[in-house]
């Protein structure tokens, strides 16, 4: 049985008894978690997934311990300028075993479903008013046309010729 869960930001397939390392967790050493946005469950015969996140489902673990991963170096360099700068990172971690994947329970799934009815019948609700305005809205009144300019109004654009240079040989 496997679980794609979401812990700390990021998502993850996890098992039960298996080590990962998460980004940095605030629960101290030997402390049990609990993961709630588990987003698909497979126990080998069905796959449940959810829509985004199975209601019910969870990932309990338990933190072993907090360390630092391995350094990376980021080098920058700008060839004939002059420029070189190095700079090293590394990322705090936390350390989880996965104990437990916990499926749905079946007291919660009618309570869903009731909650699910009142939402559904809001969202209609609203449909139906945003739809009643559009229909009551009449077109545009046109525009009238513009007026067409009379030959006096029309003058042409006189263009003046440029002033020659005389220039007198010596």
């Amino acid at each position: 049985m496997y679980a794609i869960v979401e812990i700390a930001g990021q998502q993850f397939k996890v098992a039960k008894d298996q080590r990962l390392f998460v980004h940095r967790l605030q629960d101290k050493e030997g402390a049990k978690v609990s993961f709630d946005k588990v987003f698909l469950l497979d126990d080998g015969k069905k796959v449940t997934v959810g829509a985004p996140a199975i209601t019910g489902a969870s990932v309990e673990a338990k933190v072993l311990g907090h360390l630092k991963g391995d350094k990376v170096i980021v080098f920058k360099k700008k060839r004939r300028k002059g420029y070189r700068v190095k700079n090293g990172h590394r990322q705090s971690l936390t350390q989880l075993v996965v104990e437990q994947i916990n499926e749905k329970s079946s007291s919660r799934k009618p309570a869903a479903a009731k909650a699910e009815k009142p939402v559904a019948e809001k969202k209609v609700a609203t449909k139906a008013a945003a739809a009643k305005p559009a229909a009551k809205k009449e077109a545009p009144a046109k525009k009238a046309a513009p007026k067409k300019a009379t030959t006096a109004e029309k003058k042409p654009a006189v263009k003046k010729a440029p002033a020659k240079k005389t220039t007198t040989k010596k």
